[in-house]
């Protein structure tokens, strides 16, 4: 990853896209870790982490890691999760955060000059786009080796540099067990699409 010293880079970490790409790929993430990687490479300036949150549980096992970001360093963007049911019976979770994350970027555009955007979401191409041309430098890190790929196409060509997630694997994954995982098991949806089904969302919970 080209990250200059003199880099003022943000991290814009779509929370239910990163997990799910991860998973699919069989690790999880060590957020401490990420978040020193780019604070290393250059200046960090600030690491937004986007999810939604299902408020109308007494207790989530998953709110200590919440708290924990909140705490070490991490922006946290949240909002109310909405619950309904879908035509095949099943409980679905929907939370999309495309709006947050791309006024935060823009908001930031005058602040750094290196945006890296952990989303694989074709929404957010137009954002990227709007920023590079206030000078920003856009990397986005998502996957093609998940199938399908968690990456959009139009994402991709549009970022001025694309990461293959599971190349950063030696460096921010997790160690030794895995963090809670959903209570059941579905299979890990397609968000290059903009898919924002928060079952697979490890913070709602």
């Amino acid at each position: 990853m080209n990250i200059y010293p003199n880099d003022k880079v943000v991290l814009f970490i779509d929370g239910a896209n990163l997990y799910a790409a991860a998973r699919t790929l069989g690790f999880d993430i060590d957020y401490r870790k990420l978040r020193s990687q780019f604070a290393k490479q250059g200046t960090l300036i600030r690491a937004f982490y986007y999810t939604a949150l299902m408020e109308d549980q007494e207790y989530s096992p998953l709110r200590p890691l919440v708290d924990w970001l909140d705490y070490n360093g991490f922006t946290m963007v949240t909002k109310p999760a909405k619950e309904f049911v879908g035509h095949d019976g099943r409980r679905k979770v929907k939370g999309n955060m495309d709006i947050e994350l791309a006024v935060d970027m823009m908001e930031m555009a005058e602040f750094m000059n290196h945006a890296i955007l952990f989303s694989g979401d074709g929404d957010f191409r137009s954002v990227i786009e709007a920023v590079q041309r206030k000078g920003v430098r856009c990397t986005v890190v998502s996957s093609i080796k998940t199938q399908p790929p968690m990456i959009a196409d139009e994402l991709r060509r549009q970022a001025d540099q694309f990461v293959e997630l599971s190349d950063l694997q030696g460096m921010i994954a997790r160690e030794g067990g895995r963090p809670p995982q959903p209570r059941r098991d579905v299979p890990a949806p397609d968000l290059a699409d903009g898919d924002e089904d928060l079952d697979d969302d490890p913070l709602v919970r």
